[in-house]
């Protein structure tokens, strides 16, 4: 074959339907891209336009009516009562804890005097009583003591005397007639008669046990010889049936069925067929949506472009020359000079009277109140009298004294010298 003209190469499977499938889902995603453009726009109108103000005027109308008056409430109303109400209570709940403090100090020291004096009283009775008791206690132990030791020596006695008859007869009559008439010939007997014998007796038992051990051990082997055997047997017997019945048809049958009819045609279908077309539906799909998101860019450009030059700039323009203009005119022209002609002939006259006012007023009260304490002074030297010392309008500086000495403070008058006991 000559390499200057290779043979062309066949195009692969997954090639030859990738242009239809990119075809058909642009054809699908495409109004799918626009709609959810669309609605991603619109929402974020709504967000700019409505959303976000009516957020920002429900959180002024929030903070303005009820978070401040609810802070202004409680810092100005509620907290102020409720420290009052507190200073109150601690106030009150001292006052009570106090009396009911001295009220059980008292009712303490009252019953606890009254205590000791009847826990002495009943101590002392105590004492008495125990000492009476103690002395009766004492003799009746003494004599009960003196009775008791009678009659324990009386009954030691007594038992010794009834019990000497029984000692004798254990000690000489039964110790040696069991000892020597009983226990010596039973000894005698089993060591001389019944140990012989019984180990006569073991001996013959050994030896026939051993030989009948013998017969049966050859007896079990040969049974068991016949057991293996009939085992093997049957074990080849069920092995070859369950290779018959089972294996062959499972290696010879199914397994060739499935791996040749089943698994390996629906392998070479998921990856010749359907792994590539899935493969090229998903790309497809990426791309498909990419391409559908620049068209529908463009279309939305084009639609805003119309809008913004048939809609918005002839309502902006309107809006300017029908509205804005003339209302700044009017607050240009007419607002701005009736606001100062408002503030220049009329506020001004009139905070300059409110001002003047205020001073009248103050000048008013100070002189009321050196009225009323002329008043007050003339009362009280109509009811007392004048003296010399406290005369009107003259200020009293009260004299110096040095305690006894015949110098004074330079430039003070010296004070009377008026010891306290003289002076009251």
């Amino acid at each position: 074959m000559s390499t200057e003209n290779p043979a062309p190469v066949p195009p692969a499977p997954h090639a030859l339907i990738r242009i239809p499938v990119r075809i058909v889902v642009l054809v699908l995603v495409l109004p799918v891209r626009m709609a959810w453009d669309a609605l991603t726009a619109t929402g974020r109108l709504l967000d700019r336009a409505l959303l976000r103000p009516i957020g920002r005027g429900l959180a002024w109308l929030y903070r303005h009516t009820v978070k401040r008056p609810a802070v202004w409430l409680y810092e100005r109303l509620l907290a102020p009562a409720g420290r009052a109400l507190i200073r109150a209570a601690r106030g009150t709940g001292r006052g009570i804890a106090w009396a009911l403090g001295g009220l059980w100090d008292g009712l303490a020291w009252v019953f606890g005097g009254l205590w000791r004096g009847l826990a002495w009283v009943f101590a002392q009775l105590g004492a008495g009583l125990a000492w009476v008791f103690g002395g009766l206690w004492r003799g009746l132990s003494w004599v009960l003591g003196g009775l008791w030791r009678g009659l324990s020596a009386g009954a030691i006695l007594l038992g010794k005397a009834a019990a000497w008859p029984f000692v004798a007869l254990w000690r000489h009559v039964l110790v040696p007639v069991g000892r020597y008439g009983i226990a010596a010939p039973a000894v005698w007997l089993y060591r001389s008669v019944l140990a012989p014998v019984g180990r006569g007796i073991g001996w013959a038992l050994v030896r026939s046990g051993r030989a009948l051990a013998w017969v049966l051990g050859g007896l079990w082997r040969g049974i068991a010889l016949g057991a293996g055997w009939l085992r093997r047997g049957l074990l080849i017997t069920v092995r070859a049936l369950c290779t018959v019945l089972l294996v062959w048809p499972w290696r010879y049958g199914i397994v060739p069925l499935v791996t040749y009819g089943i698994a390996r045609p629906a392998v070479w279908l998921w990856q010749r067929v359907l792994l590539p077309v899935g493969r090229e539906i998903g790309d497809a799909l990426a791309i498909c949506w990419r391409t559908a998101g620049f068209l529908s860019r463009a279309v939305g450009r084009g639609l805003a472009w119309l809008a913004r030059n048939l809609v918005v700039r002839p309502v902006v323009w309107a809006v300017r020359h029908l509205f804005v203009r003339p209302a700044a005119w009017i607050y240009r022209e007419v607002c701005a000079p009736a606001g100062r002609w408002v503030r220049d002939a009329v506020w001004a006259p009139a905070r300059k009277a409110l001002a003047e006012g205020r001073q009248a007023a103050r000048a008013a009260l100070a002189s009321a109140r050196e009225a009323v304490r002329r008043a007050r002074l003339d009362t009280w030297r109509a009811l007392v009298g004048e003296s010399g010392a406290n005369r009107p309008g003259e200020r009293q500086v009260a004299r110096a004294r040095t305690l006894g000495s015949t110098t004074n403070v330079p430039g003070a008058a010296p004070g009377p010298e008026i010891s306290p006991q003289t002076r009251g």
